[in-house]
């Protein structure tokens, strides 16, 4: 563990706290003391949930070190079951209570309660998040699981399907598993269980009666889906449908998993119509760098290359269960992998690599913001806003229509760069003059021609470049489009070190653009 300003992932009991929170009838007890009992502020407030998670502290503090910590595990434990009278309870240790070593899990055994208890063994200084959330869940499907359950025979019914791994917190499931349902219906293929999010223990012990398993999200379902694989028999299909080709394939593998015909998937997606169309061409070659989890930037790297036209120059994720899926994915598109939870590592990367477009994660977000750059967000840790209200999925066909709004309104268009290019001398278009339908920038009284001496002296002193330009390659540098500046800057400066050059003239500038057009 380490001290950061952010994280990628927390700690493994906050993944537990995902799996409990998504499910019903299913109470987490954690042993944690004060200041470890942040679950109300995650799932109320980012995700925006109309009721509290379900987990129980212990809450103890220094003092209670010094006393039976056991005995007030217990207590929390006893009284969260009377008043919330659960299906079942897991059991587990914030990172800090794990060091004083009380094991909640035998704890909880000597209680002899009338429900299936699941004890979780998540080794917080050595694991996180994603894995938290994979464990616990694959935890509850085998405890509760009914290993006597079989699928009924097909004559008469649809085929039955679970769909494994959306949890709360979870970038966009709601609205995936809305979407795949839907997809599915299409294809006569029932939704038996969906699983942790909004599922019961009832509901996880029939997880056997279902024909194949979907994986939706490999970082919390691949082991409870392979677990299943191996005790039922059931097919698992575990093509992520993200993207337009990734759908399509998806419905292929479905539907022989099922035996039922792929025709029937109604293909609604506006993007290859897009991606044909010459509308499409200024996206061509823009340069992406892509970071989340695993399962995201592998799938927005093939979408960005394959349905956009886009150039990946980077990617990466912060999940190193996944890090040697994402070395094959980088090693198809010919760049190194980044696989780290260092925030700085990435933003260093990203200001190497100078991208035109950042997908990525909250902090690549600001990370973005600050370097001026365009950015759309893929993939968790995400705030707030990322919970939106309205129906966004990211996979399946609408998904791609989703993907294809998302991606490119953070980006200048082929339209809007000449217009700027054209009028970049025109006052009312300054980079300082602000919104024109909100009036910024506009001082009463004053005419055109005596805001723009003023607005011209504000955007000297505000984007005057470092010291060794001359004014006029000062002012030529400001002619440049406000979006590719700051990189026409970097390069110029980058190729005055190199040729050993401690003034920046007009020359310079003219030969640094001739040297980077090669």
């Amino acid at each position: 563990m380490q001290l950061t300003v952010w994280t990628y992932e927390g700690p493994p009991h906050v993944g537990a706290m995902r799996v409990a929170t998504a499910m019903e009838g299913v109470h987490y007890v954690l042993h944690a003391p004060q200041g470890d009992t942040y679950a109300d502020l995650l799932f109320t407030m980012i995700e925006r949930r109309a009721k509290r998670p379900p987990v129980t502290y212990t809450t103890f503090q220094a003092r209670d070190l010094g006393k039976d910590t056991a005995e007030l595990f217990q207590t929390a434990a006893r009284e969260a079951f009377e008043r919330y009278r659960p299906q079942a309870m897991i059991v587990g240790a914030s990172c800090t209570a794990e060091l004083i070593q009380d094991d909640p899990s035998g704890l909880m055994q000597a209680m002899q309660l009338p429900i299936p208890v699941i004890p979780l063994e998540l080794p917080s200084y050595s694991r996180k998040e994603s894995w938290g959330a994979s464990e616990t869940f694959y935890q509850i499907v085998r405890t509760l699981a009914d290993r006597d359950v079989r699928p009924a025979p097909r004559e008469g019914r649809r085929p039955r399907a679970n769909l494994l791994g959306p949890t709360a917190l979870g970038f966009r499931h709601r609205d995936d598993v809305i979407e795949i349902t839907r997809l599915l219906d299409t294809m006569g293929i029932d939704v038996h269980c969906v699983a942790p999010l909004g599922a019961s223990p009832a509901d996880i012990a029939t997880l056997g009666a279902a024909d194949f398993t979907i994986s939706l999200y490999p970082e919390t379902a691949d082991t409870a889906a392979r677990w299943l694989e191996k005790t039922f028999g059931q097919p698992v299909v575990r093509t992520v449908p993200i993207g337009h080709g990734a759908t399509r394939e998806f419905i292929a593998e479905v539907a022989a998993a099922a035996g039922v015909d792929p025709a029937a998937a109604l293909d609604t997606s506006h993007l290859p119509w897009w991606s044909r169309s010459v509308d499409s061409t200024y996206l061509t070659a823009k340069r992406v760098f892509i970071f989340g989890d695993a399962t995201h930037a592998i799938a927005a790297a093939r979408v960005a290359r394959d349905e956009l036209g886009f150039a990946v120059v980077g990617l990466g994720c912060y999940n190193r269960e996944f890090a040697r899926d994402l070395r094959a994915a980088a090693a198809e598109h010919g760049v190194e992998p980044l696989i780290t939870d260092d925030y700085l590592e990435v933003e260093s990367a990203i200001a190497e690599l100078q991208p035109e477009l950042v997908l990525g994660t909250q902090m690549e977000r600001h990370i973005a913001k600050r370097l001026g750059i365009p950015c759309a967000v893929i993939s968790s840790p995400v705030h707030v806003q990322d919970f939106p209200a309205r129906y966004s999925p990211q996979m399946g066909f609408e998904g791609a229509n989703v993907l294809f709004d998302t991606w490119v309104h953070p980006l200048v268009m082929g339209l809007e760069e000449h217009l700027l290019t054209m009028f970049r001398d025109d006052f009312e278009f300054a980079d300082n003059a602000g919104a024109s339908h909100l009036g910024h920038g506009k001082v009463a009284g004053q005419t055109p021609a005596a805001v723009e001496p003023a607005a011209e002296q504000i955007l000297v002193e505000a984007e005057a470049p470092a010291t060794g330009w001359t004014p006029e390659a000062e002012r030529e540098l400001r002619k440049i489009p406000f979006f590719v500046r700051g990189k026409a800057r970097r390069n110029t400066e980058a190729y005055a070190a190199d040729h050993g050059l401690p003034t920046i003239g007009l020359d310079t500038l003219y030969d640094a653009k001739a040297h980077y057009a090669r």
